[in-house]
């Protein structure tokens, strides 16, 4: 595969986790009542709806991040972080997919975030750093 085919998948995977994650945004009740016992309280269930949203918005602002970096052209054409990102982003969208419909609870969001959002983030903001901060093209 050349680095030019790696563009496009990155930009489609980068928005197919961006929109499955703005979904489960919308409709993330079952998720959360999956988490909690049969019998629970209003408090386990904002304790829990309150964890799997501030994961939700991080989700979202690391996605955001990874955008400006791509669309920018900082980060477009490098190749490494483009495969990681790809592979990262396409994850995400299959994971978080049978995480909303299969109704998983909201812990297992957690290991998804951790390697689908996280890593590619921390490799975005690498890539951003010895871009601008260190003037090295990749």
């Amino acid at each position: 595969m050349s680095g030019s085919h790696i563009v496009p998948a990155r930009f489609l995977c980068l928005t197919s986790h961006l929109v499955v994650t703005i979904t489960i945004l919308w409709s993330r009740d079952a998720n959360v009542r999956a988490s909690l016992p049969e019998n629970y309280t209003n408090s386990e269930y904002n304790a829990v709806d309150t964890s799997l949203l501030a994961g939700l918005i991080v989700t979202l602002i690391l996605l955001l991040l990874e955008l400006v970096g791509f669309l920018s052209g900082v980060s477009m054409f490098i190749y490494s972080a483009g495969i990681v990102s790809t592979l990262a982003h396409a994850s995400a969208s299959v994971a978080l997919s049978y995480f909303l419909f299969d109704e998983w609870p909201y812990h297992i969001f957690w290991w998804i975030f951790g390697f689908c959002s996280a890593f590619p983030a921390i490799i975005e903001i690498i890539v951003l750093i010895g871009v601008l901060g260190l003037k090295r093209v990749g």
